[in-house]
């Protein structure tokens, strides 16, 4: 099945603007058009998408997503190249997570440290006082 630029981009949740200017930065080689110039996107075309807004998404640059996929459209000579490139960015992900899941700790403790000092607070008077201090 083929899909318009429209339909591919709402399969991937991205708007027609942000695919054209994937192709204009050289993202989609893949994307074939028809006789008029317009593109055509394949149920394959739509999973390179999905792939690009995962690494997009985590943090990869426009410019290193370009670079991977040109790698990819090269064939199987660059397979471990495209592996390396894949697993330091998973780590860089989970780099991300610890520390996301740092920070959120140091929010879950204000939280609490809060919750105890309105609750001590709502005994006392009928309002939670306004926050003074970080």
């Amino acid at each position: 099945m083929k899909y318009t630029i429209k339909q591919a981009a709402e399969k991937v949740n991205l708007t027609v603007y942000t695919l054209r200017y994937y192709d204009k930065e050289g993202l989609l080689p893949f994307v074939e058009r028809d006789n008029m110039g317009n593109r055509l996107f394949t149920e394959n075309n739509v999973e390179w998408l999905e792939m690009i807004c995962c690494l997009k998404n985590t943090g990869m640059s426009l410019r290193q997503i370009k670079q991977y996929i040109q790698l990819c459209m090269q064939g199987d000579a660059t397979l471990e190249v495209r592996r390396q490139i894949l697993m330091e960015h998973r780590q860089g992900v989970l780099d991300q997570i610890d520390e996301l899941n740092r920070n959120l700790e140091r929010i879950d403790y204000k939280i609490e440290h809060y919750n105890t000092t309105c609750s001590l607070h709502f005994v006392a008077e009928p309002a939670c006082p306004a926050v003074q201090s970080a």
